[in-house]
């Protein structure tokens, strides 16, 4: 009986493992309803950046009778600044994420300057959006190519230029190796707030729109960043 009882805790730990791989191989197995390598599409030969988003409903797969956004509406023209405030889980990010084609919505349209944007191309899109998250992303590089990443030729002026409208460059300065320091994993070697520095410094470089999602939530002084930033966004 002992025996039987062993081999059949035996036969449910190899159910168990071969269900739990079937799971894996079917997330490898999923294909994306966004080609993030795709080279088709359109792209917008002189971009002004005007917004649109209209009647657009959008629900997670988690949750997918629970809609973030329903019939959302909201057009920001060119050269316009706009915050979306709301509370936790009011569908802030999801603009975000919309915009930047991280997903696509359910219904409803997303325009940039008049062209909807699932009919452009994906990486000229995110190409001309800056976004600069809660979680800033660095990788285990100095400073400098942390700043110039994403852009080919930056100059060493451009990348100071941009340390010092981003209100990092005194600190940079004061590093024994400046901006050879290599930051580490993630940019373990720095503070939350100096990570964020980094990553707007790199996003003033070059984009046409800037996102920013609670992008000096680590800063300290909220306000006070929020209006220092604002005044290097054309």
């Amino acid at each position: 009986i002992l025996c039987d009882a062993s081999q059949l805790c035996k036969t449910r730990q190899l159910t168990d493992s071969l269900s739990a791989a079937q799971s894996f191989f079917n997330l490898f197995d999923r294909t994306s309803v966004i080609d993030n390598s795709s080279i088709n599409g359109q792209q917008v030969s002189d971009l002004q950046g005007t917004i649109e988003f209209d009647q657009v409903k959008f629900a997670y797969e988690s949750q997918p009778t629970s809609y973030i956004l329903n019939k959302f509406q909201l057009t920001i023209k060119s050269g316009q600044r706009v915050a979306l405030v709301g509370a936790s889980g009011c569908g802030k990010s999801t603009v975000i994420q919309l915009l930047e084609r991280f997903y696509n919505p359910m219904e409803g349209h997303i325009y940039l300057d008049g062209v909807d944007i699932g009919q452009l191309n994906i990486q000229w899109l995110r190409s001309s959006l800056g976004l600069v998250s809660q979680e800033p992303i660095l990788f285990n590089l100095t400073i400098a190519q942390n700043i110039a990443y994403g852009k080919e030729n930056t100059s060493m002026e451009d990348i100071i230029d941009a340390a010092t409208k981003a209100n990092i460059h005194h600190f940079i300065q004061q590093l024994p190796q400046g901006y050879e320091t290599r930051v580490g994993m993630k940019g373990g070697h720095l503070s939350g707030g100096e990570k964020q520095r980094i990553i707007i410094a790199r996003v003033l470089r070059q984009p046409k729109i800037l996102l920013l999602d609670e992008a000096t939530s680590a800063m300290g002084s909220y306000n006070e960043q929020v209006c220092y930033l604002l005044k290097f966004i054309n």
